[in-house]
């Protein structure tokens, strides 16, 4: 399963409360369809930060929080330094580990949307589905809509499905800005894929529906 959210604004607690309930439904990895785009290094160091409770935060603390936010050592892959025990990894290598779980998009008004090291959009497999991530759905072009099948967006008021042709238009709603905080869940259905939405208190506000994908060949292979 994968878990989708958006447009957080710098908020923490909304950010850490999506990422918490998606998790609790079975997410290992997770799509921050921007605005900010900065908030995912924020938490990272909000998360280390409150995990201190007044003393001083060693590495030991931070691998015990790492492993407690991603499951157990069986879903959490580590690779150590040359000659070095799993024990020895670093803070950064696990902030890594963290970042490597998450796909996430820039935002027009971010500086990042003007780094050319940075992309605006990211295609990523989603079971057999070739999806385009975006956080303004205007910033598609024509070779997007053309190579993928599912367009994951933000900047929208509530989370929805919208389908036009063989194509399909989704977005998790806000965590900040909107009447309901919340983030949606992806997952294989079949040969499919089935999206559902949450407010963050838990309460489902959009029923599994299925997405029902035509399959087309691709030479595009994607980690």
């Amino acid at each position: 399963m994968i878990g989708v959210f958006s447009d957080s604004h710098g908020d923490m607690e909304a950010f850490d409360a999506a990422y918490e309930l998606l998790r609790s439904k079975g997410a290992r990895r997770f799509i921050f369809a921007g605005a900010r785009y900065t908030d995912l290094d924020e938490w990272v160091l909000w998360r280390r930060q409150r995990a201190r409770g007044g003393r001083e935060y060693s590495d030991a603390d931070f691998l015990a929080d790492v492993t407690n936010w991603l499951g157990s050592q069986d879903t959490l892959p580590r690779t150590p330094a040359r000659g070095a025990a799993p024990a020895d990894v670093s803070s950064e290598d696990d902030r890594r580990l963290v970042m490597e779980r998450f796909v996430r998009v820039p935002e027009r008004e971010s500086l990042q949307y003007r780094d050319p090291s940075i992309n605006n959009k990211a295609m990523d497999m989603v079971a057999d589905t070739l999806c385009c991530i975006v956080h303004d759905k205007n910033d598609l072009t024509r070779d997007d809509l053309l190579n993928a099948s599912v367009f994951i967006h933000g900047k929208e008021s509530e989370p929805k499905v919208v389908q036009i042709g063989p194509r399909y238009f989704i977005t998790p709603g806000r965590l900040v800005g909107a009447a309901e905080q919340t983030c949606a869940l992806l997952e294989k259905v079949d040969r499919d894929l089935g999206f559902s939405a949450f407010r963050l208190d838990g309460r489902e506000i959009v029923a599994p529906r299925l997405l029902v994908l035509e399959k087309k060949s691709s030479k595009l292979t994607l980690k």
